[in-house]
């Protein structure tokens, strides 16, 4: 069986972190929900009822992991949760977060999104040195480094963070208060929040929105934020950097409701459709997307061209990663059990289909063949990013740069190998036609190339599992 979302880049993970609130676990858990687009491998939650932490962790959805009698257990007024999608380290229940650890400083969790480039440098020295490590995530690595450090838990937590390069969105969790910090460099996006009294510090603000808090700002790139009985404190111990926010936050992973780095993502999706219309319209009878994520591009592509927008591909939402895998007899099912195509509006005509990226273009071809089966006359694949190059070294699940179809096929290339009449990306100026241009912020090295650290001794990404996977060449 071919899963669409197979062949995607996939998110790392989603924090919250709560302080000061009776239900903070309960809050951690909706928030969780919220952002469990950003990690459906495993999830967890961690409390503080003021003299212990309480865990609880599992494989699978917020959903399944969590029940109210659950959620009664981890009572205390602070919690940070976590939903993960390993980019480091395998999937199993040891490398759930957030880990929970005792040292000499007392109980400590944690939570992290995103990736740590040095990590492997870092364990190498620390177990030579005699540390242990119970599992494979590069988080351990900074509990580890806290370990060794000295004074209080921010200081400690400072001292770690300035050992590491790449990126970092955290939260933690001793007895008496939540800590949250962002990388120098900003490349996960990381908020802060209220509710009433009580403080939220979550990877998206549709997070916020589900629990009624009130937005306050974004935890800046380099800021470390503790949040204790003395309230709240904000520090910024590194030096300043030129921030290098994740550009694909704004092209597939946030959710649309979201405002991120300053924007609503559904705007700016929106305007990149509008953009990849002016440099790459033809003339065709309908715009239609590849649902969900190609929706406010094909909404923007559809009203910048004036071709009329129709939803030619319909999404089943209710097919968990664990859908059993046909048998050969019955394995024509395919991208349909995900994917179904609409004859009735499909038929005869010219059709522009709008995704967010094309990545190994598996799934590209399958959803060309499916539009034809329904009828289509033309199919016109329209990427609304720049041809993806290079993998991500920085918290995003990619293939290999082997593996990425535009490492090494052209366009007209990639455009045959998925059978097309025709292929057009969106620019990489056309990328930042919101911002007028302006890219000076953003990392866009998983088109470009150009990397904002070095990650010479980062361990190659992990390749995506796909289970119906084609060879990614135009042969």
């Amino acid at each position: 069986m071919f899963s669409p979302d197979a062949d995607r880049f996939h998110e790392e993970c989603g924090v919250v972190g709560v302080y000061g609130h009776p239900e903070a676990a309960n809050l951690a858990y909706l928030a969780l929900y919220a952002l469990q687009h950003r990690g459906q491998e495993s999830a967890g939650i961690v409390s503080s009822r003021g003299d212990a932490l309480i865990s609880h962790r599992g494989l699978g959805l917020v959903a399944d992991i969590f029940h109210p009698e659950i959620i009664r257990r981890l009572v205390g007024t602070a919690a940070i949760g976590h939903n993960r999608y390993a980019t480091q380290g395998e999937t199993v229940l040891k490398n759930a977060q957030p880990l929970v650890v005792e040292y000499a400083g007392g109980a400590l969790a944690v939570a992290h999104n995103g990736n740590l480039v040095n990590a492997d440098e870092l364990r190498r020295r620390l177990e030579a040195s005699g540390s242990i490590f119970q599992s494979t995530s590069d988080t351990e690595v900074v509990i580890h480094l806290i370990a060794q450090s000295s004074g209080s838990l921010v200081d400690r937590v400072v001292a770690a963070l300035g050992e590491v390069r790449g990126a970092y969105s955290m939260v933690f969790l001793s007895k008496d208060q939540v800590v949250a910090a962002r990388d120098p460099l900003g490349f996960r996006p990381l908020v802060l929040g209220r509710v009433k009294d009580a403080w939220v510090v979550v990877s998206e603000t549709c997070a916020l929105d589900l629990i009624n808090a009130t937005y306050e700002r974004e935890v800046e790139p380099g800021e470390v934020i503790v949040i204790g009985p003395e309230g709240l404190q904000s520090f910024h111990p590194f030096a300043p950097m030129p921030p290098r926010r994740c550009v694909f936050e704004y092209v597939y992973f946030a959710r649309p409701d979201s405002r991120v780095f300053g924007r609503t993502v559904y705007q700016v999706r929106r305007e990149l459709g509008r953009q990849l219309a002016r440099e790459t319209h033809i003339d065709a009878d309908i715009v239609t997307p590849v649902p969900d994520s190609g929706v406010p591009a094909a909404i923007g592509y559809a009203e910048e061209s004036g071709i009329p927008y129709q939803l030619g591909l319909i999404r089943n939402h209710y097919v968990g990663r664990t859908f059993i895998e046909p048998t050969d007899s019955i394995r024509h099912f395919g991208v349909r059990v995900k994917l179904n195509a609409m004859p009735e509006l499909l038929e005869g005509k010219r059709v522009v289909v709008v995704d967010d990226s094309l990545v190994r273009g598996t799934t590209s071809k399958k959803i060309v063949t499916m539009l034809r089966g329904a009828g289509a006359k033309e199919v016109h694949m329209r990427i609304c990013s720049p041809p993806t190059i290079s993998p991500c070294y920085y918290g995003i699940d990619t293939p290999t740069r082997e593996e990425l179809i535009a490492s090494s096929q052209s366009v007209d290339e990639i455009c045959k190998f998925i059978g097309a009449d025709s292929l057009g990306y969106l620019s990489e100026s056309g990328l930042y036609a919101f911002l007028d241009g302006d890219k000076r912020d953003f990392c866009d090295a998983c088109f470009t190339g150009r990397y904002p650290t070095t990650v010479n001794d980062a361990p190659e990404p992990r390749q995506l599992q796909l289970f119906d996977a084609a060879p990614a060449t135009a042969a």
